[in-house]
């Protein structure tokens, strides 16, 4: 009797689970994100929908109805789009002080991508830092070229072109890298610990990373006076290594060239079509951030001329403002003009002034770190709109943990000045641009569109209240507008607050 009434119950059982009455995977790791306008990240029409997340993944869309005991969220309408994926992100250095990411889920994004400028964490201390300490993003990573020449030629010897056999060893390093997961490699050529190194050297370091059909991405040699260099030198390597190549933050700063952008993008298309790969990503403001020693393009630092000429012709001193200075903190927050005022100077000698005392200052304090730091108004807002109007460039940040306000509010500038105010593209372009584009143009797969089996990475959003608030002064405040936010199908951030989860993985090519 009992095996009777046992035998029974499993096919009462049977029929109930068969007939969607039952679903115990749905009672523990289901949920059903309902009414939301759903813009998948192709650049597809928004459309009416609902998305069944389960466990990491994107189960079903469509017009779905609630499994009993599933978590349901009504999306009451708002934008329900791809996390948005972050090229070129230094936030990576900051997620063991601040692993709730709050600086990029603010903003919708949920992927970072680092070892930018050709200087990063290499991938086996960022996947033990992630089991140490768990992070609220996903995070991936090029290979800095920088870095391959610290351990091969030695910090204090980068002034001079690497030789022969020692791009042979930076080659094998890079190889390694790539084996792990890396997407390839990273340069920044502006930079000192780059600047000398030769065309032929990043040539060759770009056909190891060809080899694992990685790819490349650049801080030009130049973003000023020899831009027309730079952008011939990276279509060169994109001919030569046979890989795509991106321009890391692409700008015109140079004022000479300001509303040129259309002439130059011009320029790039026509690589593209004798089949050079070349792409580019953009941040949605007209000053950068960086070093007061790039204003000096043969780095020559104590050379009058060139002090002048970039102050003539590559930064405005008095829009420009330096956010750090640890030989004298008094100075951060100062424009060039007012420090040149109250050191009874002109802007070319203060900034002369300024990197030998800031050079004095770390021979003294060799553990300092972060020395001085400048944010630069050296661009047009027309060429900003050009570049990221093209239809090859995606959304970054170039952001950091403060500083610029970008690192806070590039994406939801994007959404709300640009789209909505300015309406310089479609709402569905630009999250193309910040999700499958992104996700396209760095090698990332499973990530960057709504479909079914893609990772649940998402963001939910109000397209007509979605706003940056970061600004020069207030670096860090929070965007508006960013109503919820998933990684890997886990809710992270909820009305401007991290719920205290930590599901972000490191993303290997």
């Amino acid at each position: 009797m009992n095996y009777l009434v046992a035998a029974m119950n499993r096919i009462i059982f049977s029929v109930f689970l068969a007939l969607g009455f039952l679903s115990l995977e749905a009672q523990k790791n289901s949920t059903l994100i309902r009414n939301v306008q759903l813009i998948d990240g192709m650049g597809l029409p928004a459309r009416h929908a609902d998305v069944r997340i389960k466990g990491n993944l994107i189960e079903a869309i469509g017009q779905l109805k609630a499994l009993p005991g599933e978590t349901m969220i009504d999306g009451k309408g708002q934008v329900l789009a791809p996390g948005f994926i972050d090229t070129h992100s230094h936030v990576g250095g900051s997620l063991k002080k601040h692993p709730d990411a709050l600086a990029d889920l603010n903003q919708g994004v949920t992927t970072i991508i680092g070892g930018q400028d050709g200087s990063g964490d290499g991938i086996d201390s960022i996947q033990s830092g992630i089991k140490q300490i768990p992070i609220a993003v996903n995070w991936a990573t090029y290979t800095g070229h920088t870095d391959l020449r610290e351990a091969v030629m030695g910090e204090k010897n980068l002034g001079r072109a690497a030789t022969d056999a020692e791009i042979k060893q930076m080659q094998v390093l890079l190889e390694q890298e790539m084996r792990k997961g890396s997407l390839g490699l990273s340069t920044g050529l502006e930079y000192a610990g780059a600047y000398f190194s030769s065309r032929k050297e990043v040539i060759e370091l770009a056909k190891t990373a060809a080899a694992f059909k990685g790819r490349y991405m650049s801080h030009l040699r130049s973003e000023d006076v020899a831009l027309a260099d730079a952008l011939d030198e990276i279509i060169d390597i994109g001919r030569q290594a046979k890989l795509p190549v991106q321009i890391s933050h692409f700008k015109l700063a140079l004022k000479d060239d300001w509303g040129k952008s259309a002439q130059i993008l011009a320029q790039l298309q026509k690589a593209r079509e004798e089949g050079i790969d070349i792409t580019a990503d953009c941040y949605p403001y007209d000053f950068w951030s960086s070093t007061i020693k790039v204003l000096f393009p043969k780095t020559d630092y104590t050379n009058p001329l060139s002090a002048q000429y970039a102050v003539d012709h590559t930064f405005d001193a008095d829009k420009s403002i330096v956010t750090r200075f640890a030989a004298n903190p008094a100075y951060a927050g100062k424009t060039v003009t007012e420090i040149a005022a109250m050191r009874k100077e002109t802007a070319a000698q203060t900034i002369m002034g300024l990197i030998a005392e800031s050079t004095a200052y770390g021979k003294a304090h060799p553990e300092a770190s972060g020395l001085e730091g400048i944010m630069g108004k050296s661009m047009t807002d027309e060429d900003v709109v050009n570049i990221l109007a093209w239809s090859h460039t995606n959304i970054c940040s170039d952001g950091s943990y403060g500083g610029h306000p970008r690192g806070f509010g590039s994406f939801t500038r994007v959404l709300g000045h640009y789209v909505r105010e300015q309406k310089i593209m479609s709402l569905e372009t630009a999250i193309q641009k910040m999700t499958s584009l992104a996700a396209e143009q760095t090698g990332i797969k499973n990530r960057g569109i709504i479909g079914v089996g893609y990772f649940a990475d998402l963001v939910l959003f109000d397209p007509a209240t979605v706003k940056d608030n970061a600004s020069v002064k207030t670096p860090q405040a929070l965007s508006t507008g960013i109503h919820k936010v998933w990684v890997n199908g886990v809710l992270v951030y909820e009305n401007q607050a991290h719920t205290k989860k930590y599901p972000g993985v490191f993303i290997s090519k």
